[in-house]
């Protein structure tokens, strides 16, 4: 097991660091403190974990933790924010990156934007405790609220494109963000619980493609031209 941050940080081959150093040491240090929580958050819960169990994953003593994060709350909150930004980012680079001229329909803009959505089990577990953890703790509450608002109007300005391609116009961009993250959240469980179920998956493709056709309108100038599967 690795030496302490502190003492880590003390010294660079012998010598005393500069504080360009420590800062960059200590924020390395931060980052496998994260890295290490994401893995075993997912594998034995919130509630089981202990700042032992992250700091043996991490290689770190338990001096490394408590120089970066007061409690596991706070470790807890960090790591989630940090993931949900990056997978946040993830997705929306996919989406503007790969403009798919060839869609033809609603259909295809709906499979186009799940491929970009990676289903993993392992954020999922995570996803769901801080849920639960947020109905017991208002706080937590008002920021996964505000985060589900940031992704939705990250997200929502690319899904409007690919469905103007295709005819069909939002009627309601909040309300079909709220609806389509809570479509997501709901099928991803299912499809992870019947990770071999092709009926699971296109469930999904259906809901997503329903709600969408509920909250769009076709386009005058295309009425007659496109459909949902045309």
């Amino acid at each position: 097991m690795a030496p302490s941050d502190d003492v880590a940080a003390a010294a660079t081959n012998g010598k005393p660091s500069t504080g360009r150093r420590v800062t960059k040491r200590r924020a390395e240090t931060r980052q496998r403190l994260l890295d290490a929580a994401y893995e075993v958050f997912a594998e034995q819960g919130f509630g089981r974990t202990k700042p032992d169990h992250i700091c043996e994953r991490a290689g770190y003593t338990r001096g490394a933790f408590y120089s970066q994060f007061t409690t596991m709350d706070e470790l807890f909150l960090a790591m989630w924010e940090q993931q949900s930004a990056q997978l946040l980012a993830d997705v929306t680079a996919v989406l503007r990156e790969d403009p798919v001229t060839d869609v033809r329909n609603v259909r295809e803009v709906v499979e186009h934007v799940l491929r970009a959505v990676p289903m993993d089990d392992k954020w999922q577990r995570i996803s769901l405790e801080v849920t639960a953890h947020a109905l017991r703790n208002p706080e937590l509450r008002d920021l996964m609220v505000a985060r589900e608002e940031s992704i939705s109007s990250a997200l929502l300005p690319v899904v409007q494109t690919l469905l103007n391609r295709v005819g069909r116009t939002v009627t309601d961009p909040k309300a079909l963000g709220r609806a389509l993250i809570a479509v997501h959240d709901g099928t991803t469980v299912q499809c992870l619980m019947e990770p071999d179920s092709d009926e699971a998956r296109e469930l999904r493709v259906d809901l997503v493609l329903r709600v969408i056709m509920s909250y769009t309108r076709e386009q005058e100038n295309r009425k007659g031209r496109i459909t949902a599967r045309d």
